[in-house]
């Protein structure tokens, strides 16, 4: 891991983390939908520095392995989101993951957040257990989306800083 570094995602790295999460995807037979729900992925900064958030990526050299996203939730003061949480299949396992979650925990905190929220994939149960491994608590509360190709469903996950 000594050549790993998380650092804010820029407009250039843009299609490497479409990629990244297309890969992801493709482990559970879905693809990535950019018109819809992932279409935040086509104006990174904007999206989320417009917002207040940030995104940054998982580099091992000049390779992107990993990202995640925190947006303040709108209208809920002091509450942000998850968002984006995706690494390399290969690259699971070796602590990359507990990287990234900790730079998110971090940063919100940093921030002055109180809580973290979000949905994940119904699909994505051994991320699941990673989050609940990290503290994260389950409500057992599903949403049922329909913003890509498939219609999908999620679980809801908080925890209070």
């Amino acid at each position: 891991m000594a050549n790993i570094l998380i650092r804010p995602a820029t407009a250039s790295d843009q299609a490497a983390i479409a990629e990244l999460i297309a890969a992801v995807y493709a482990e559970y037979g879905d693809q990535l939908c950019l018109d819809d729900a992932e279409k935040d992925l086509t104006e990174v900064p904007e999206y989320y520095h417009d917002r207040d958030g940030e995104f940054v990526v998982m580099c091992d050299s000049d390779e992107i392995i990993g990202c995640p996203a925190v947006l303040p939730i709108s209208g809920k003061s002091g509450i942000c989101t998850f968002r984006r949480l995706y690494l390399k299949q290969s690259r699971r396992g070796e602590g990359c993951g507990k990287l990234l979650m900790q730079w998110a925990v971090d940063w919100a905190n940093l921030q002055g957040f109180t809580r973290i929220e979000f949905w994940s994939d119904t699909r994505f149960t051994h991320a699941h257990g990673f989050f609940k491994s990290f503290g994260f608590n389950d409500t057992g509360h599903i949403r049922h989306m329909d913003d890509s190709f498939e219609p999908y469903s999620e679980y809801f996950f908080f925890m209070k800083l």
